[in-house]
């Protein structure tokens, strides 16, 4: 839909967007070289330029510090949420005194060393870990030296709702932690009292630590990723939870656990992203495969909670798939809550795709 380019628009640029008629659309961040090559971040009429961004920062930084209050629950939550804090190809968690940014396009890459002060001041940090996928970085053009370097911190300790964790910016997925599931954790919590508990995909034992200190009978955690699972038990021992973590395929695991006859009275599937695009077949069909062995786990009238991070794959279609899974296996799901990513995870009106986490709570019967 791109026609003409002024020959002096640069990799990075915020341009002037305008329609057919000649008359402004908008305003956007322009690459060339990216797959999607502008980026429309404002359809305001009246010009904008680079203190567009600053107010950005600053109205994120009240939403979560002012409006939402998260400070007094936690030190750790998404202070930028790219797109739908009108910051595109940028992504920032605060943990405790460190933010973790992630970079995926030029502009933001280009931009940070004059937003990185700003920052600092409007979230309370003052060390700084950034990221950028080299892939993505090949794609934009995004040098592999200059911009803003990492502060050479490994780890950090942060606390969430009582519970304490460690993120390890070395060895974490994404920014080191899934600030994503905090409220989802604290409820989790609040369902275990007295009930065995099984947590599928556990990666660094967040649901399976809160069943554990909300009174949980006993708690199993599994993962594949061996390092995850390492990091877990840490953050059980941290704080002083007992949960027996296994290194393992969940699907493979769970099957074995099936024609063992074993059943939980709680299981949680949180399984990585599955679903790379809107064709991904492949993907859908492990949300499927994994939600049917995971609800045979489920001990009868037991609970079932089943997550999706798959921004390409819709509320209503996860929840066809997860429901079509216990139809075929004579069960029904009653539906008790449909959650998704905290309030720090804001969604935008015209980008629904910022609305990526879906949870669904149950019981089976």
């Amino acid at each position: 839909m791109i026609g003409e380019v002024s020959r002096d628009a640069r990799p990075g640029d915020l341009v002037e967007v305008l329609g057919k008629e000649g008359t402004t659309f908008g305003w956007g961040l322009w690459n060339p070289k990216s797959r999607m090559p502008l980026r429309v971040v404002s359809h305001s009429l009246e010009e904008i330029d680079e203190s567009f961004f600053e107010n950005a920062i600053r109205r994120a930084a009240n939403l979560r510090r002012g409006i939402l209050k998260l400070d007094t629950g936690t030190d750790s939550y998404r202070a930028i949420h790219g797109d739908a804090d009108f910051l595109p190809g940028m992504v920032a968690d605060k943990f405790a005194d460190v933010l973790s940014v992630e970079i995926t396009n030029l502009a933001a890459w280009q931009r940070l060393p004059r937003w990185l002060p700003l920052l600092h001041e409007c979230f309370g940090t003052q060390r700084v870990v950034v990221s950028v996928d080299q892939e993505l970085a090949r794609i934009e053009g995004i040098p592999r030296s200059g911009g803003v370097e990492s502060d050479p911190v490994r780890s950090v300790k942060i606390r969430e709702h009582g519970v304490r964790y460690e993120v390890s910016f070395t060895d974490g997925h994404k920014t080191g932690f899934f600030c994503d599931q905090r409220d989802n954790r604290r409820n989790f919590g609040k369902l275990a009292e007295g009930r065995t508990v099984l947590d599928l995909c556990c990666y660094t034992g967040g649901f399976a630590i809160s069943a554990a200190l909300g009174g949980a009978e006993d708690v199993i955690g599994v993962d594949l990723d061996e390092t995850a699972v390492a990091m877990a038990k840490r953050n059980s021992n941290i704080n002083s939870a007992k949960i027996r973590f296994t290194h393992a395929d969940a699907f493979t695991w769970a099957r074995t656990m099936i024609e063992n006859g074993r059943t939980w009275d709680l299981v949680i599937a949180d399984p990585p992203k599955f679903i790379h695009g809107r064709e991904d077949e492949i993907g859908q069909g492990k949300y499927a495969d994994l939600n049917k062995l995971a609800l045979q786990l489920v001990a009868p009238e037991g609970l079932f909670v089943t997550c999706s991070c798959s921004g390409m794959l819709g509320a209503g279609d996860f929840e066809r798939v997860v429901t079509n899974a216990a139809h075929r296996q004579h069960k029904r799901m009653q539906i008790f809550d449909r959650t998704g990513a905290g309030p720090d995870h804001p969604t935008l009106s015209n980008y629904p795709e910022s609305r990526y986490l879906k949870v669904l709570w149950s019981r089976v019967i």
